[in-house]
């Protein structure tokens, strides 16, 4: 996935604002701030589509088509916000953004039609993309080359956070307030709106300058760099598939293993695998990158050997084993990925560069629960997981032993 349609074009050089070479450490963490609100946007839908199910009327299949259509915004706006913020600054590129999560807020909220559900997702793939993309590169330039790593950590952690947080704030506030469908989306909007208020005043540079090539295109890395992003893919894909199938499916299969649709239990195991993908990214924060790789890949395989033997033997604690594994293996696949980018791609191509890595780990994290999704519905829900489980539990491997490969050559 190197960058091969950059044509040795001059760089047109842009005025720097009048920022200081080096934020104060606070701001390094209240930028990531961004990403962590559109992140609770992206799955705080995920208990709720069972009232969904309910007073509309769609099949497991269905649902995960609902979910896909939050990869393809997701995916099409990486196509375009990586290089346009590269390009022309992070702040006009996440400022629509948040205006789009606003939006789907108030699509989401009054949704009565499974198309209003895929155009609110469809929405809120748009603005984490861009997020994605500009908002992580945006704590990397606050940050300063001197505080490279802190400022993967910071990008990634924010990430999972918020993601997590997300279906548990639905799952309480839906379980315990009126209107179960709504408030979340409200309280949401505030969040957003705050986000707001900090991108508006975040200190960030102009772009360096500008390279060639179209505004519009497959996201790539600077020549050189790209078996560090293929390194990155390799254990960041299964990772966030893995997650991706819980979010989509679990609710279901808590629901067959329980014999309940309590939305905070939903909630709660999100949260929970989120949890853990926030966590051990600061666990692991001083190892070797290698290593860090590699302890995903092993985690994402435990995880999707979990799951097969969750649904076959009915236990909710295997589940749950299963979620808190996916979530440490997407955790460390995504931090040591950010940081082979952060360490090795220069600031004005950084946006693209994460934009890349997310559409490698974000095209299976689509495409793959939508086929056990529609598996399930023919063939019954354990066979789908089972079947995922495995395919997924290669790929890990696969991964894991691409990194042993390469594990000389990957810097600490």
């Amino acid at each position: 996935m190197t960058d091969t349609q950059l044509a040795p074009a001059p760089a047109r050089p842009i005025a720097r604002e009048a920022a200081p070479a080096s934020a104060p450490r606070w701001w390094v963490w209240l930028a990531a701030w961004p990403v962590t609100a559109v992140f609770v946007l992206s799955n705080a839908a995920t208990p709720l589509y069972v009232l969904w199910q309910r007073d509309i009327g769609f099949s497991r299949g269905t649902l995960t088509v609902v979910f896909a259509c939050y990869i393809a915004g997701l995916i099409g706006s990486l196509l375009v916000s990586g290089v346009l913020s590269d390009r022309i600054g992070r702040r006009p590129v996440l400022v629509p953004a948040v205006a789009l999560g606003l939006v789907a807020c108030g699509i989401f909220a009054t949704a009565s039609s499974v198309t209003a559900l895929m155009a609110a997702r469809l929405l809120t793939g748009i603005a984490v993309g861009a997020v994605v993309s500009a908002g992580m590169a945006a704590v990397s330039d606050v940050a300063g080359p001197e505080r490279k790593r802190l400022a993967a950590l910071l990008a990634s952690s924010a990430m999972v956070l918020g993601a997590g947080l997300g279906p548990l704030l639905a799952g309480v506030l839906s379980e315990t307030l009126p209107a179960p469908t709504m408030t979340v989306f409200a309280v949401e909007a505030v969040l957003l709106l705050l986000a707001l208020a900090v991108i508006l005043r975040m200190p960030l540079p102009r772009p360096a300058g500008s390279s060639g090539g179209s505004w519009i295109r497959f996201p790539g890395v600077p020549r050189g760099r790209g078996g560090d992003l293929a390194l990155g893919i390799a254990v960041f894909a299964p990772g966030i598939t893995a997650t991706s199938f819980v979010l989509s499916l679990g609710p279901s299969l808590l629901s067959g293993l329980l014999g309940t649709t309590n939305r905070i239990v939903a909630g709660a195991m999100a949260f929970v695998m989120f949890l853990a993908a926030t966590g051990v990214q600061f666990a692991v924060r001083r190892l070797r990158l290698g290593t860090v790789l590699l302890a995903g890949a092993v985690s994402t395989a435990l995880a999707m050997t979990a799951l097969v033997a969750a649904v076959n033997l009915s236990s909710v604690a295997l589940l749950a084993t299963a979620a808190v594994l996916a979530g440490a293996g997407q955790g460390m696949g995504q931090l040591g990925g950010l940081s082979l980018l952060n360490a090795g791609v220069p600031a004005r191509r950084l946006a693209e560069a994460n934009a890349a890595m997310n559409v490698g780990g974000y095209i299976p994290a689509g495409t793959l629960p939508v086929a056990a999704g529609f598996l399930s519905d023919a063939a019954g829900l354990p066979a789908g997981a089972t079947v995922f489980g495995v395919v997924l539990m290669l790929v890990a491997v696969a991964g894991g032993l691409t990194v042993l490969a390469r594990r000389k050559g990957i810097p600490g």
